[in-house]
């Protein structure tokens, strides 16, 4: 394998290791200066194999310094995901001198003719800002009689309560317990059924508050992952309710289903603990695949990335709560703007095409639409495109992939990505474009559409068009790689 052959397709503003597999984030965590992003890792191998967890840190969210494997399979099986704490008030006792971190993480044995699938919850603390870990002595510390989906436990300090929530994924519905030291976990209550998508097994449960815009209400928000059935056209996919928590029970206050991406290729996505108060962010950060063609992308020596890091925020929406995402803000100091678009006309007889030819390009669009349809052309190639499409008549955006690049390898990669949208008129999009994936964030966050793509080059030109009347850009530009980003 060749130089080039693992470059090909590496990205610059995502992270993805250094060599062979990767996937869920795990562990996210700020912690003295440093934001730790730990995730499911097979050292050996280009394929999902015998989980472990590896490990990075950041100063700003998109630089990631790949550090040593954090945590290794042993006697009580593999590890699965999980989360990471920073154990403030030593209520574990693992920190009598200063605080620390305490990985809460799902041990997994694999069923065999002789035994059922067994996963269980452990604990391992790190006493150097995560560069070791130890093992805790009464691993596992939490186990179930009977479930054998029971994993990925996301934990958090409830203040009003003054214990430890754990949200754990339970098969079809995510239970929820409580601790006041993190090692001996009482059951508080069940969430799931009738509510939600469940198309596949539950996955990757995340609780926490969020503010509403402009205003002084808070709600808790759950966010769900749903693994690939094999039936489903979208494959794996993540969903999120909106509601109440008393410290003990979640209850949503919707029964419809609410997607948080309607792309193929956000999964399994949590949010950072201890963001200082004084930031005060929501940050959450996604696994960049989906679970129908994850281990078969044709990347060379590694696989898989993360999404960019996004900041969540709730917005009431004619009387609907949505969970609204944009990138970090750190990812405006990796670029600069070199093209202002300000009312550009589009005509169906005139499309507009502007030269980029870099590789990583920031998009924005700010249009207002006279036409039955318009789009952007992402011209990676003079033979590999994506499209990114609005049909006004319909109200549907459409990420046509299927002429991108190399997408022989999944049937499902050349379907079309749709979003029903309620607008006509106005439509705003920010498209981030990477070496190999596209994240569309549209009318200020209000849905988001994350793609992989593997043309042969990023980006070459984009292309303006309309169809059925005009559309005018009435803002916008191009923002290309900044000339001091370390990238």
């Amino acid at each position: 394998m060749t130089k080039q052959e693992i470059l090909q397709y590496r990205p610059s503003l995502h992270f993805a290791t250094k060599k062979n597999w990767l996937n869920d984030p795990n562990g996210l965590v700020y912690f003295k200066d440093e934001y730790h992003l730990f995730f499911q890792h097979n050292p050996n191998d280009n394929i999902w194999g015998p989980m472990h967890w590896g490990h990075a840190v950041s100063k700003d969210l998109i630089t990631w310094e790949e550090l040593e494997i954090a945590l290794y399979p042993d006697e009580h099986g593999t590890i699965f995901s999980g989360s990471t704490v920073v154990d403030w008030n030593n209520t574990t006792g693992f920190f009598p001198d200063e605080p620390g971190l305490v990985a809460i993480f799902t041990h997994h044995q694999e069923a065999s003719d002789e035994i059922a699938q067994k996963q269980t919850q452990s604990l391992a603390y790190s006493n150097d800002n995560g560069r070791t870990w130890i093992k805790y002595e009464g691993n596992p510390v939490l186990s179930h009689a009977s479930k054998s989906d029971f994993r990925d436990p996301k934990v958090f300090h409830h203040e009003e309560t003054e214990k430890w929530i754990m949200s754990l994924a339970t098969g079809q519905t995510i239970s929820f317990y409580s601790s006041l030291n993190l090692i001996d976990w009482e059951f508080e209550s069940e969430f799931g059924d009738n509510a939600g998508s469940h198309d596949g097994v539950w996955e990757c449960p995340d609780l926490f508050k969020l503010k509403v815009e402009d205003t002084e209400e808070e709600k808790w928000i759950l966010i769900v992952s749903i693994g690939d059935n094999g039936i489903s056209n979208m494959g794996s996919r993540t969903q999120y309710f909106v509601g109440a928590f008393n410290g003990s029970v979640f209850t949503s206050e919707h029964h419809d289903i609410r997607w948080l991406d309607y792309g193929r290729d956000n999964y399994a996505g949590v949010s950072f603990s201890d963001i200082p108060e004084e930031d005060g962010r929501r940050i959450y950060l996604g696994w960049m695949s989906n679970w129908r063609y994850a281990n078969v992308v044709p990347t060379d020596g590694w696989r898989n990335q993360m999404t960019i890091p996004r900041e969540l925020h709730l917005r009431n929406i004619e009387g609907k709560y949505k969970v609204i995402q944009y990138p970090v803000e750190e990812l405006s100091s990796y670029f600069e703007r070199t093209v202002d678009i300000q009312n550009y006309e589009v005509k169906p007889s005139n499309p507009k095409k502007i030269e980029v030819n870099e590789r990583y390009v920031d998009l924005f669009l700010d249009i207002k639409n006279d036409a039955d349809q318009f789009g952007v052309t992402l011209n990676h190639t003079s033979a590999h495109i994506t499209t990114i499409e609005y049909d006004a008549l319909n109200h549907v955006i459409i990420l046509n992939r299927r002429n991108s690049g190399n997408v022989e390898f999944s049937d499902m990669f050349s379907t079309d990505q749709e979003l029903k949208m309620s607008e006509r008129n106005h439509v705003q999009l920010r498209v981030i474009i990477d070496k190999c994936s596209i994240e569309i964030f549209i009318n200020d966050g209000t849905y988001a559409i994350t793609s992989l793509v593997y043309p042969d080059e990023t980006c070459e030109s984009i292309t303006l068009y309309s169809k059925g009347g005009n559309m005018t850009v009435k803002d916008g530009y191009i923002a290309i790689p900044a000339k001091n980003a370390t990238l």
